[in-house]
């Protein structure tokens, strides 16, 4: 059991201990419920068809919902990051998840991410503009201009993500890429 809890992210060999010995403290109850869940969410949750988002049926909620922007679609490497850009409430298009990123040092090519599903998406669903919002580091930006020159010439507005200063922070702690990005990204104010 120790050794199936290290295999999840972020759970290391004391951390998979500690949830075993509070298993094996806690009611059998409990362990049936956990387990139970855990064959419910392989059963129920699958990936949207048209975005790959996470999804309890064929299609998410938000490739559903009639109020989106059909004509905007924002790309990003896995579902978890949908969750962030929605909690922040200031995106109200579309997305599409790459379920990765170029990565030529782990094995990960263009065809094994989802880009040419995203290639067959622009073009049948007349998206006027796509945002990428892949990671800032190596493998994302390597996805990201991957796909900006496949859109080159495609008729779609391509944009990236700006990177910068997090709100309320200081200049003083700013690490050097953070404070050269966020130079490059300034806009005009007046």
């Amino acid at each position: 059991m120790i050794s199936e809890f290290t295999r999840l992210p972020g759970i290391g060999q004391k951390s998979a201990e500690r949830i075993v010995m509070h298993i094996l403290k806690s009611p059998r109850e409990n362990a049936v419920a956990l387990s139970e869940a855990i064959v419910r969410l392989k059963d129920a949750i699958g990936f949207c068809k048209n975005c790959f988002n996470l999804s309890e049926g064929e299609v998410c909620h938000i490739c559903g919902d009639p109020a989106r922007d059909k004509t905007t679609v924002l790309v990003v490497e896995s579902p978890k990051d949908i969750l962030a850009i929605e909690k922040s409430g200031a995106y109200k298009g579309l997305y599409h998840v790459l379920l990765g990123a170029i990565s030529p040092l782990d094995g990960v090519g263009p065809d094994d991410i989802k880009i040419k599903e995203l290639m067959r998406r622009i073009k049948s669903d007349k998206i006027k503009e796509v945002i990428l919002a892949t990671d800032a580091d190596t493998e994302g930006e390597t996805t990201a201009l991957y796909i900006s020159q496949l859109l080159r010439n495609q008729g779609v507005k391509t944009t990236r993500i700006a990177y910068g200063l997090p709100v309320g922070s200081h200049l003083e702690y700013a690490d050097q890429a953070t404070l050269a990005k966020a130079l490059e990204g300034r806009n005009q104010i007046s």
